[in-house]
C-alpha cells in the first residue's frame, strides 16, 4: 500500500506516519530524515542538498524527488510506503505523481489530517524535542518521566525556535497558501480521505486504519 499522509504543522502526521507504517509493515519515508541521512553520509545527492541546507534555503524539488525515487527502489518499499512531509506544494505533487507513475507505483490513498487552528497552536507551543535523538514530548500531552530529560536517551529537551507562537502563525499562513491546495488536488483524483486528527493518539490511528481498510 502506497500512502501519502499530510496536514498542517502540528497535525500529528509524523507520529501517525510512524504508527501506520508499523501497523502495515511499510517504511515511513520522511523527507526531513532522508535529507539528514543523505547529508550525514555525504552521498552525491546529500552533498548537493547540503549546499542549500547549510545556507538555510529550501532544497530544490528535483533533489527531493530524486531522493524519494532512489528510496522507493529499495527492498523494504516493495510492498509499499507512507510519505511524510512531501509533497508540500502543487508543483511537488505533480512531480511526485509523474515520478511514481514511471515506476508503476501510483498512490493508493491520501489521508488529510484536519485539526482546528487553535489546537494546532497549542500542540506546537508545548512541544519539546530531544536535542540528541529527536524524540518528541509535550508539556501537557506527553510529559517525560524526568522533567527536561528524554526518556529514550537521556538527552536534554528543548523547544524548537519554529515552535514559538509567532513563528507558528507564520508557518500556518505558509501552509494555508502553499500546501492546503493539495486537499482539492487529491480530492479531484478520488484519493483523498479527510479525517479529524483531534483527540487521543491511539484513537486517531484507529480512524486512519479504518479509513485505509476501506
Amino acid at each position: 500500500m502506497r500512502i501519502l499522509l499530510f496536514g498542517a504543522p502540528g497535525s500529528g502526521k509524523g507520529t501517525q506516519s510512524k504508527r501506520i507504517g508499523q501497523l502495515f509493515d511499510i517504511p515511513q519515508l520522511s523527507t526531513g530524515d532522508m535529507l539528514r541521512v543523505a547529508k550525514k553520509t555525504q552521498t552525491k545527492l546529500g552533498l548537493e542538498a547540503a549546499k542549500f541546507m547549510d545556507q538555510g534555503q529550501l532544497v530544490p524539488d528535483g533533489v527531493i524527488i530524486q531522493l524519494i525515487e532512489d528510496r522507493i527502489k529499495e527492498q523494504d518499499c516493495r510492498n509499499g510506503f507512507i510519505l511524510d512531509g512531501f509533497p508540500r506544494t502543487l508543483p511537488q505533487a505533480e512531480a511526485l505523481e509523474e515520478m511514481l507513475h514511471q515506476h508503476i507505483a501510483d498512490l493508493d490513498n491520501v489521508v488529510y489530517l484536519a485539526v482546528d487552528e487553535a489546537a494546532l497552536v497549542s500542540r506546537l507551543v508545548g512541544r519539546r524535542v530531544c536535542q540528541n535523538c529527536g524524540e518528541e514530548f509535550h508539556v501537557s500531552f506527553k510529559q517525560p518521566q524526568q522533567a527536561g530529560q528524554c526518556d529514550k536517551c537521556g538527552g536534554p529537551l528543548v523547544q524548537r525556535p519554529d515552535d514559538e507562537e509567532s513563528r507558528i502563525r507564520v508557518r500556518l499562513e505558509t501552509y494555508a497558501e502553499h500546501t492546503a491546495p493539495l486537499i482539492e488536488f487529491y480530492r479531484q483524483k478520488n484519493l483523498l480521505q479527510e479525517l479529524s486528527a483531534e483527540g487521543e493518539i491511539g484513537a486517531i490511528t484507529e480512524r486512519i486504519q479504518q479509513a485505509l481498510a476501506k
